[in-house]
């Protein structure tokens, strides 16, 4: 599913389905040797997710092993994004001669527990939220909203290398074309001597489920399709 809101510049792999004899390599069995099932099988499938992906670049089956934030230690050369959630594992890859960052994540399309969106989001969001779910309904605005601020730290993260918090991005969704944008409200990193203050992004909802992704081009990031970064 994914595929379609990501572009040309990355290649996609996701399922629906866990791959339940899916191969871990020695270092990926040690980080989920004590897990419980439900975690080893979102695991694994994401990994298999990772490993199809490299083969579509062309790359060998390497490992992908979490570093100390949580994200995804790629082969030297590649750049790319893991999700998973009930229901759905995804992974999406690209070479670092051609993607500067990329952010995805997957969520039910379900309205957080209470309490959490008070958590994890700016007055300002929550305007266009209740806006939103007046016109539409059938979309969980504030999960939407959860899984757009997952999507920039997962492509934050490798730039800055340092932590953002949720209230250090202001998200605007645009129900019309499937869009949004992520304004920082901290300083950012510079990317090709630009500095970033922002990101865009595509979402979809699809049988049960909200997906999020943000790709920024290493040699145009202004021009990155079908998101990209704001400097």
């Amino acid at each position: 599913m994914i595929e379609t809101i990501v572009g040309p510049s990355v290649v996609s792999v996701d399922t629906c389905d866990d791959v339940l004899d899916g191969m871990l390599f020695p270092e990926e069995e040690a980080a989920v040797a004590q897990a419980v099932p439900k975690r080893r099988q979102e695991y694994t499938t994401a990994r298999v997710c990772a490993r199809r992906a490299m083969a579509r670049l062309g790359l060998p089956a390497a490992p992908v092993i979490s570093g100390l934030r949580g994200e995804p230690l790629w082969p030297t050369g590649v750049v790319g994004s893991i999700t998973h959630c009930a229901g759905y594992r995804g992974a999406v890859l690209g070479r670092l001669s051609g993607v500067a960052t990329v952010g995805i994540d997957a969520e039910p399309n379900a309205e957080l527990t209470e309490g959490v969106l008070e958590a994890i989001s700016l007055p300002g969001e929550r305007i266009w939220i209740r806006e939103l779910a007046a016109r539409a309904p059938e979309v969980s605005w504030d999960r939407l909203l959860f899984s757009a601020k997952e999507s920039v730290y997962k492509a934050w993260f490798p730039l800055a290398r340092c932590w953002l918090d949720f209230d250090d991005a202001l998200i605007t969704a645009d129900p019309a074309n499937g869009t949004f944008t992520a304004r920082l409200l901290i300083p950012g990193p510079t990317l090709h001597g630009v500095a970033v203050t922002g990101f865009t992004g595509r979402w979809m909802v699809r049988d049960g489920l909200i997906l999020t992704a943000i790709v920024v081009d290493a040699e145009r990031p202004d021009r990155a399709r079908p998101a990209g970064l704001l400097g």
